[in-house]
């Protein structure tokens, strides 16, 4: 019960003991010397005095010069808890200066997230922990002995100039306010809201301080909270991604299109639009459907519903089209994203969710990473990889291009883009022909595993090296490294998913977590990242086109029939279409109208420039969002909606954790609650909905979802978050799953043998360059949240196409010159980025940015599995273009 004061341990949690602040010295009875209590272990008869007349001298000296070297640590600026300051009060320092002061340095105000002082800075080295050992990324470090020891970053670096990633770790670390953010204010906020991260699907759980009242408040703070997914960590976008709510293009009045006005991305879109009153924008709406409803019938129309929004949003708007439309075209963005993950899974093991959460890398041995890059798309469950490769875990890295994890890795397989499955199956043939197998666990809990072990004898490490890249004796290593571990994980993302063979790079991958036994315990599984803040729970509550809530296939009748029964009506039996194929009926005139919540396919869908051709086509489009979106520009109803930090409901992560997220602020001007803007919809649709909240759906959502049938509100409010699936309140979440089979129809997992399949569109010699898109770390999916992120925009302002330093000189080029990329689909300009992770005859393209839209020349050929369009690879030609400004665009520095 005695308090000891300190600075350097014991105030974050999970970090570990270091002894330097010499703050909690006490004394030890034939000791002599003063020890540090943070780091000495009591042993037996020990006898300690915190308070005696020595200690107390000690720890108010220790103060006292502490306070004498930093006068700037008198000034209060606000933090979470001063802690510094409150220590000084309660040691009752001798502040009458009996010591000169050493010569503060100045202030670092580089970086535009945050402020370094190190006149504040009592070298207690928690930075330091934050930055190594807890987000692994090496940054901080100390430089210069004695009185001269500083913190420094990298080779002392301005803040702006050093590698750091802005995770903010650092910051929430700081005990003295010599790291902070820069929005922090010098008084106390006026509410603390705990609620969840709104970008990728980690899920992180996040503490909001606000200042203000009403539609005046603001958030000026973010702090990681002890999530089961984040356990205080965040990233850059979570920490300092926030003030895109408070963007003066926040769409705040409901706009209905003028009459006669053309539609079109070109100028001004609000130009198009005139403002209307709620109820004269919900008639336009509903009456525009109804209209194309009662002339063609329910195959004319069509919706998008979003992962962005929450798990009721996503269960109201597939029951809406589904009820009242008739239809079930209805689709979200893991159709663009992880389908050909979730269809391998659903056929190979009967799921299509993770087996195990991100968090057990920890207790992995090996750990495979593909197709994923961790660092920049899920930064938070990268640091636990990073955690575990510190730990003694091995780790493979297969990626085309080169990735920041690869400086950490035991193998680093730059393998060649689009052979993935040649690369994998490989890595089988040498596990099953040098029987590195789990015989036992194949034998007992799988199917069909001769037919795989026919399949790849033909793709030896040395037949397939033409082929990926990869020299054979690599892969006979990565073979024996992941199947000799006692506990192996496999992480895959977007570069695995998104192939017209992805659902093939999935079953291999499947196949080989498999063989080798690794599904069912800790540290081992099958985890493919999910990319936005609630992919997976809308996935769970229906959003897609052939299956209802908890993945019950429309088409068999057993599993329709309940929710016929539930809401009312009779079904269609028939899968609907996904999103591309909606977007060419609607270019063909077969789909008439749609509803549109909170996507963006002019941005997102490959081949955007059909997709928008396909837009301007349509007879009647209702778009619900927070920003006049590149898709919301050809909409005929725009509702303005509740950002994330407005809205109340639940969130399913990566890890199949559901979460509950609370409303942080007020819906700007006339804005209103998503959910509520569906069921008024609804209403006029022909439904007779009265939900008071998202708790009423939710209830509703449990009773036909087995899996969530022990998830309730006030469970979530007790736990935090509880795992799916749970059968009762009274059972906890399964976090690892199939330890004892599988919910298949056999009740084995299945070996599904695939083969070479190669990319849709291939270079040649008009356009000699492969190009992948995908996310950058500090802006996400279309960039219509993090573009309007003040610090985010700044960080990364301008579009960028990242190539080998030896290709933009073989173009006659220099970093931040101008370029135009061209693929047989259309054009963009934009600069150059040297960048030695990628490859030759590669350039990347990130998707975020309307001026330079990536998507407007990738392929939109499909998986046939799956239906994911191939946005990971096609063929594009690079030429200059002088007219395009430079920028700072080198990641060499």
């Amino acid at each position: 019960g005695v308090e000891i004061p300190g600075m350097c341990s014991g105030i974050n949690p999970g970090y570990r003991r270091d002894g330097s602040c010499r703050l909690c010295m006490v004394e030890v009875e034939g000791e002599r010397t003063l020890v540090a209590s943070c780091v000495r272990q009591p042993s037996k008869g020990m006898k300690v005095e915190s308070e005696s007349e020595r200690a107390s001298t000690a720890r108010a000296g220790v103060m006292e010069l502490l306070l004498t070297d930093r006068p700037a640590l008198m000034r209060h600026t606000y933090l979470p808890a001063n802690r510094f300051l409150e220590s000084a009060a309660d040691i009752a320092v001798d502040t009458t200066r009996r010591f000169e002061a050493l010569t503060p340095p100045a202030p670092d105000v580089s970086h535009p997230a945050m402020s370094v002082d190190m006149a504040k800075c009592i070298l207690c080295t928690n930075c330091v922990r934050a930055c190594r050992d807890v987000q692994g990324n090496d940054v901080i470090g100390i430089a210069g002995r004695g009185s001269k020891a500083r913190i420094v970053f990298d080779l002392e670096d301005p803040l702006a100039a050093s590698t750091c990633v802005a995770c903010g770790e650092c910051v929430q670390a700081c005990p003295t306010g010599a790291l902070l953010p820069k929005l922090v204010s010098d008084h106390a906020p006026d509410d603390v809201v705990k609620t969840l991260c709104p970008y990728c699907g980690v899920g992180c759980q996040v503490s909001y301080h606000t200042t203000g009242e009403g539609k005046d408040k603001r958030i000026v703070y973010a702090e990681g909270l002890d999530g089961p997914a984040n356990q205080h960590r965040l990233c850059v976008k979570g920490r300092f991604g926030f003030d895109y709510a408070h963007n003066p293009e926040r769409l705040t009045q409901p706009l209905i299109r003028k009459a006669g006005v053309a539609k079109s991305l070109n100028g001004d879109p609000r130009e198009q639009f005139i403002e209307a009153t709620w109820d004269q924008a919900l008639d336009a709406a509903a009456n525009g459907i109804k209209a194309v409803l009662d002339r063609d019938g329910p195959s004319a129309l069509a919706g998008f519903g979003s992962a962005k929004g929450s798990n009721e949003e996503a269960y109201l708007f597939q029951k809406m089209m589904r009820t009242c439309l008739q239809t079930n075209n209805v689709d979200h963005c893991t159709r663009l994203c992880h389908a050909s993950s979730v269809a391998a899974l659903m056929e190979g093991i009967g799921s299509g969710a993770v087996t195990a959460p991100f968090n057990d890398a920890c207790d992995a041995d090996a750990i495979f990473v593909i197709g994923a890059r961790p660092e920049q798309n899920h930064p938070v469950a990268a640091s636990f990889i990073k955690n575990a490769v510190h730990g003694g875990a091995k780790l493979i890295v297969a990626d085309p291009r080169g990735q920041d994890l690869d400086r950490l890795a035991d193998f680093a397989l730059h393998f060649r883009a689009g052979s993935d499955v040649a690369l994998l199956n490989s890595i089988l043939h040498v596990i099953i022909d040098e029987d590195l197998i789990d015989k036992a666990y194949i034998a007992e809990f799988t199917e069909g595993f001769a037919d795989l072990a026919e399949k790849v004898k033909a793709f030896s490490p040395e037949a397939m090296t033409d082929i990926t890249n990869i020299e054979p004796e690599v892969i006979r290593q990565v073979a024996r490294t992941f199947a000799g571990a006692e506990r192996a994980i496999i992480f895959w993302g977007m570069g695995i998913a998104q192939h017209v063979h992805g659902t093939d790079n999935a079953r291999a991958l499947i196949a080989l977590a498999l063989a080798t036994g690794n599904v069912g315990k800790p540290g081992t599984g099958l985890h493919p990242l999910r990319g936005q803040n609630n992919v997976q729970g809308a996935s769970d509550a229906g959003l897609i086109p052939m299956m209802l809530p908890d993945y019950a296939a429309i088409n068999i009748d057993a599993r329709r029939r309940p929710f016929e029964d539930a809401w009312g009506v009779k079904l269609d039996p028939e899968p609907g279409l996904s999103v591309v194929e909606i977007f060419q009926e609607v270019a063909q005139g077969n789909i008439k109208a749609m509803a549109i919540m909170g996507e963006n396919p002019a941005m997102s869908d490959p081949d955007t420039g059909h997709t928008r051709s396909a837009l301007e086509k349509l007879e009647h489009l209702v778009v619900q969002d927070i920003f006049l979106t590149e898709t919301a520009a050809f909409a005929d109803v725009i509702f303005p909606a509740s950002s994330f930090f407005e809205k109340s409901g639940t969130f399913t992560n990566t890890n199949r954790q559901v979460q509950l997220a609370r409303p942080v602020l007020d819906p700007p001007g006339d804005a209103k609650p998503d959910l509520w803007i569906l069921q008024e919809l609804a209403n006029r649709l022909g439904a007779n909905w009265n939900y008071q909240g998202p708790e009423d759906v939710f209830e509703e959502m449990r009773t036909l979802m087995a899996s969530h049938a022990g998830v309730s509100y006030a469970r979530l409010e007790s736990e935090g978050a509880v795992t799916y699936p749970t059968p009762d309140t009274e059972t906890p979440g399964r976090a690892v799953l199939f330890g004892d089979g599988f919910p298949t129809q056999s009740g084995k997992a299945k070996f599904v043998a695939v083969d070479v399949v190669p990319p849709d569109e291939v270079p040649d010699q008009d356009y000699p360059f492969v190009l992948t898109t995908g996310r950058m770390l500090e802006h996400w999916h279309t960039g219509a949240m993090t573009r309007r992120a003040t610090v985010l925009n700044q960080l990364e302002p301008a579009p960028v196409a990242s190539l080998h330093p030896i290709e933009i000189k073989k173009l006659g080029l220099t970093p931040g010159d101008g370029i135009i990329v061209q693929s047989r689909r259309g054009k963009i300009t934009l600069a150059c980025r040297a960048d030695r992770h990628m490859p030759p005859g590669m350039v990347f393209i990130p998707f975020a940015f309307a001026e330079a839209a990536a998507n407007l020349l990738t392929n939109p050929a499909l998986d046939p599995v799956a239906k994911i369009a191939e946005v990971k690879y096609c063929a594009v030609k690079i030429a200059a273009n002088a007219g395009t400004p430079s920028q700072i665009t080198s990641q060499d520095q």
